[in-house]
Parts: C-alpha cells; sequence; structure tokens
C-alpha cells in the first residue's frame, strides 16, 4: 500500500538536490523573451498584446507549465509599463508604514530580523482606502489579471503585503509560503502529502519591484525546481536544506514595474540589501476561489470605494473592458459560493 503520511526525520537532502538539478529547455516557452539561471522571462508588452487573440490559451499553458512543471517562477519584465503608477503607490504605502510605526499595528517582516524590515499587511485594502483613484491605476492591469488566472482560473482573490529591506537588511531566512509554509512541521505533519501538494495550487505569490533591484540591493533569491520536492513543507528549516538553497539559489536583478511570479511551495527569500537605498516589493498573493486567503480583506467596502469611480472613467473612456476586468478581479469576491 503506498504511504500518505511523512514525518520530518524522512526529509532527504540528496533527493532534494536531485529535484533542484533539473534544466530548461527553450523549446518548452515558445512566448518566452529569455531564459537566465534556469527563470523564464517575459515581456509584459507581449503578454498583453496576446490577451484577447486565438494565442492566449496556449499562453496560458505555458505559463501555467513553467509554474507546475517547469522551475516554478516566471519574470516579466516591465509588467507594469507605467512607472509612475508604481512610484505613486509608493509614496502612499510609505505614508502607510510611518503612519503604523507609531501604533500597535506595526509587527514588521515574521521571515527576518526585528527592525530590519518593514511589511504592511492587508495593504490591498489599505492602499484602495487611502487613494481609490491611484490603486484603479495599479490594479488595472490586464497582465497580473492574465497570469493570475493561468494558474489558478477564474474568481481568485488578491491580497497583497509591502516588504522593504532597509540598507543593512540582511536576507531572510529561506522558505515556502501559505498555506503550510507558515504551519509548524508537527502540524504540516498531519496532512496527506496528496494534501500538501494540493495546497500549491491553491495561491500564486508575486513580487512587483517598486525599486530597481541588483542582488546588491537584495533582489528575491530563488531555488528552481524546488517547488517539486515533496516533503519541503517539512524541509525548509532545516540547517542542511538552508545551506543547499544558500549555495544554489539564484538572483536576478528586476528594474521597476518588472514582477516575478512563482509557486508558493518555491523555496526563496529576500536577499541582504548591501546598498544605502531601501529594497521595496509590493508582495501579491493570489488565492484559488476554492481556497481561502491569508489575510481577512473587506471587499464589500473596497467594491463600494471603486464602484463610482469606475462608473466615472467608463462614461469618459477612460479605462478599457480588459482594465476592468483586472480591477473587479483583485477586489470582488466574484464566485458562486461562500
Amino acid at each position: 500500500m503506498q504511504r500518505h503520511f511523512f514525518n520530518v526525520d524522512e526529509i532527504n537532502l540528496s533527493e532534494f538536490a536531485s529535484v533542484c538539478s533539473q534544466t530548461v529547455s527553450s523549446e518548452d516557452y515558445n512566448f518566452a523573451s529569455d531564459i537566465q539561471q534556469r527563470v523564464v522571462t517575459y515581456e509584459g508588452e507581449h503578454i498583453q498584446a496576446l490577451i484577447s487573440t486565438q494565442q492566449a490559451f496556449d499562453l496560458k499553458s505555458e505559463l501555467h507549465h513553467c509554474i507546475k512543471e517547469g522551475p516554478g517562477v516566471v519574470v516579466v519584465r516591465q509588467a507594469f509599463q507605467d512607472i509612475k503608477v508604481i512610484d505613486r503607490a509608493t509614496e502612499l504605502f510609505q505614508e502607510i508604514i510611518d503612519e503604523e510605526k507609531t501604533s500597535d499595528q506595526h509587527r514588521g517582516d515574521h521571515f527576518a530580523k526585528v527592525g530590519e524590515n518593514e511589511r504592511i499587511w492587508n495593504a490591498l485594502q489599505k492602499f484602495c482606502e487611502r487613494d481609490t483613484g491611484a490603486f484603479i491605476d495599479y490594479y488595472n492591469n490586464p497582465v497580473l489579471c492574465f497570469v493570475n488566472e493561468a494558474w489558478l482560473g477564474p474568481f481568485f482573490q488578491m491580497t497583497s503585503q509591502v516588504n522593504i529591506v532597509k540598507p543593512g537588511g540582511q536576507a531572510q531566512k529561506p522558505h515556502r509560503d501559505y498555506h503550510l509554509g507558515f504551519q509548524e512541521n508537527s502540524l504540516v505533519s498531519e496532512y496527506p502529502l496528496s494534501a500538501q501538494t494540493l495546497s500549491q495550487f491553491l495561491t500564486l505569490q508575486e513580487a512587483v519591484a517598486h525599486t530597481d533591484m541588483d542582488t546588491s540591493s537584495g533582489s528575491t533569491m530563488m531555488l528552481p525546481f524546488s517547488h517539486q520536492y515533496p516533503l519541503g513543507y517539512m524541509a525548509w528549516r532545516d540547517s542542511k536544506f538552508i545551506e543547499y538553497f544558500q549555495k544554489h539559489a539564484v538572483q536576478l536583478a528586476l528594474k521597476k514595474g518588472d514582477a516575478v511570479f512563482f509557486s508558493p511551495a518555491l523555496f526563496h527569500a529576500a536577499g541582504t540589501n548591501s546598498k544605502s537605498s531601501d529594497r521595496i516589493a509590493n508582495l501579491l498573493q493570489a488565492s484559488s476561489a476554492f481556497g481561502k486567503t491569508m489575510e481577512s480583506v473587506d471587499r464589500t467596502k473596497m467594491t463600494k470605494l471603486i464602484y463610482q469611480v469606475l462608473l466615472d472613467r467608463k462614461k469618459y473612456h477612460q479605462i478599457s473592458p480588459t482594465e476592468t476586468k483586472a480591477v473587479w478581479a483583485s477586489v470582488i469576491d466574484g464566485y458562486a459560493f461562500p
């Protein structure tokens, strides 16, 4: 009989290393613009041009393959083509951080030492409440919506946490993400392996670069194919696996407006920031309609905030149907069941 339950004593570094040694073939990625360090790269402008064409399904299949059977990570260059939108959002995020520092809402980053990183929890709702127009300008992005649907299908639920690595801030510990990346090994072992694997398909992790990022500023470290190791949710805290990650992880330089999409099971960590300026990323997390989001978001309130603004923009032809759909997809709960 096949086993379905395992414990932390059964993790195996050699098996992990074998999984992580796979290569990437350009033949599998016809729409990609480049492959660097086994990370597949696309151009945001190219994706957007294909969204309403007959090639859209093929592109979605390719993106899904890359995240599932491939290295587990996709980079989209110029996912945001209007940098002013990014800069306005950064200004608002900084205002929120400054205010929360003086309140009991300030909690920092759970994967780094206290004081080295900053984090805004539930940044999606806070952004919408602070400047609804700027929020719509940010999330009317068809590229974000398209990649999310390529992994999750329709009616996904968006959440957002802003992460800032300060000058001198050390790298995060490598980890997997929500759901089971937030649980202790003893609890993870209580889930059958099928459920552990299933959980990877319920979310998509995303990072939008709000500053130019090279390796010295702390761009995200990632270990391609590590999401395919079945016992990974019980392995990422292990010192031998951490050491392997530190030796073999890759880092790609990002420009402001680029976005990274990756499996929540991919071993990853924000890098060390040795520059004199902050490294700022908006960490988006899209959750399947079939799952439970990490944060509670008042989507009814947000829907009321954006509704009139969208009506006015539609009336004056200031927003396209595709852009409107992208905003709604990031805000409302469109699934038929609670």
